[in-house]
């Protein structure tokens, strides 16, 4: 017994085999029992502590201490990273949807493109809309448009749906400030500007070809009519109190103009008050304070909202995001343990000699996480948490690094199924059957994450 203990806690097969094993009982628990994922992750974490050998007090802390426990650093390091960042940017969405600036921007492509290129422009209006905005709330606002502009195409609906569903999926992707890749980017150690920079250059011909070329195609092969329960919705705004299409950019825009700012002002420029300045409005909470603020002036307070209203508006959009931020921090004490156990080691010693890069093992990992359970945000953490000790040793540069949580951000979006709440989410609104689904829908994320970490990898070469 005992030289089976000394084999689990030292030799890198014991740690290759308990890594495996932890994993293993993290999907069970989540898969088979439908333990909550925030829940999974802190059990799977104490287990394989105490069972690479981690002392109790290192692992949960004593009774007069705690704060550098394991358990606590480990959420800590990762929530303090995040939190204010996907809260500010719940914010931002919320206001943007409230203040009807989602269904102007789409008005307006629809009218430029005309009815020809009316799916090209619902494309559009999802990869613009949802950079600040949470993916099923992109569709829950947008699905009526959705609706009214394949009545009048008098075309399957999946040539409208597809776009936009893609360009929402895209931005959840790989742009902050969705929970995805600000969660990689925390984990990974990288600038939140190279991730916008290298999230745009992966993600934009991976919409292209998800979210243009593929609903082009298979949307005259299947046919899906619009569902007889879907409200129509006017394509001209009723009101003239909508706001201006110049304000609605600026809220959007802002944000990420002020990171890169910040992110590209410290290569660019001698230290002083300039770079200074661009540092402190760089800063991604900044940012988006600035931007909240922005939003609550020229799409709240001028247009008639009290105080009160848009606190209400900041409660409700806040709400939804606790257990992001738990799964989240549990994710976070997971990977902290993966490192502190010598696990991460072991890992990289065995990746090593595979010859895989670290790049297509960081993809690969991602895949097989989002495919087993579903949920995104834990094939994220999870596959960060086991990453980040790889990169210990690794003298990798900020683009590089961007580089490979693209890549995780990838694989937490490939081959969308029924184990996924989005699936159900767009068969719900769309009318689309489980079948359909699966040949589209499903289809879609594949393109897009196969895409997607091709240009990385692709990128990855040249950097």
């Amino acid at each position: 017994m005992d030289g089976l203990v000394h084999w689990l806690q030292q030799e890198t097969s014991g740690l290759l085999t308990l890594c495996a094993v932890g994993i293993a009982a993290l999907l069970l628990m989540i898969i088979r029992f439908r333990v909550e994922p925030f829940i999974a992750l802190i059990i799977t974490g104490l287990l394989l502590a105490l069972a690479a050998g981690v002392p109790v007090t290192d692992l949960v802390g004593s009774a007069q201490k705690s704060s550098e426990s394991l358990l606590e650093s480990g959420f800590g390091s990762i929530l303090g990273h995040i939190t204010a960042i996907v809260g500010l940017g719940a914010i931002l969405g919320s206001i943007l949807e409230a203040s009807g600036g989602a269904q102007l921007l789409t008005r307006r492509l629809l009218a430029a493109f005309g009815e020809n290129r009316a799916p090209l422009a619902m494309g559009l209006s999802g990869l613009l809309f949802g950079i600040p905005v949470f993916f099923d709330i992109g569709i829950f606002v947008l699905a009526p448009l959705v609706y009214t502009a394949a009545r009048q195409g008098g075309r399957s609906i999946l040539l409208y749906c597809l776009p936009l569903v893609a360009g929402l999926s895209m931005t959840h992707a790989f742009l902050p400030p969705h929970p995805g890749p600000v969660v990689a980017a925390g984990l990974l150690g990288v600038d939140l500007g190279w991730i916008i920079l290298m999230g745009l250059a992966c993600g934009i011909p991976a919409f292209v070809v998800a979210g243009v070329l593929f609903p082009a195609w298979i949307g005259k092969r299947i046919h899906v009519d619009v569902p007889d329960t879907a409200p129509p919705a006017e394509l001209t705004s009723e009101s003239g109190d909508e706001p201006k299409l110049g304000v609605v950019a600026l809220v959007i825009g802002l944000p990420m103009l002020l990171i890169l700012g910040g992110t590209f002002g410290s290569i660019t420029l001698p230290a002083g008050a300039a770079l200074d300045v661009l540092t402190f409005l760089g800063n991604p909470v900044v940012a988006l304070t600035i931007a909240v603020l922005t939003a609550f002036w020229l799409l709240g307070t001028r247009r008639g909202l009290t105080g009160q209203d848009l606190a209400t508006l900041t409660a409700a959009a806040l709400r939804p995001l606790g257990m992001i931020l738990l799964v989240v921090g549990a994710g976070g004490f997971f990977g902290k343990v993966l490192s502190e156990t010598g696990v991460g080691d072991a890992l990289a010693g065995s990746l090593q000699a595979s010859g895989l890069p670290l790049i297509v093992s960081a993809y690969v990992i991602s895949s097989g996480l989002r495919i087993a359970q579903g949920s995104a945000t834990v094939a994220i953490v999870t596959t960060g948490g086991i990453v980040a000790p790889l990169l210990a040793d690794a003298d990798f540069s900020q683009p590089r690094l961007a580089l490979i949580a693209v890549a995780i951000a990838a694989g937490s979006i490939i081959a969308s199924h029924v184990n996924d709440g989005g699936f159900w989410i767009i068969s719900r609104y769309f009318g689309i059957s489980v079948k359909d689904m699966i040949k589209t829908w499903t289809v879609l994320e594949t393109i897009l994450s196969l895409t997607g970490f091709a240009m990385a990898a692709l990128l990855s070469l040249l950097v």
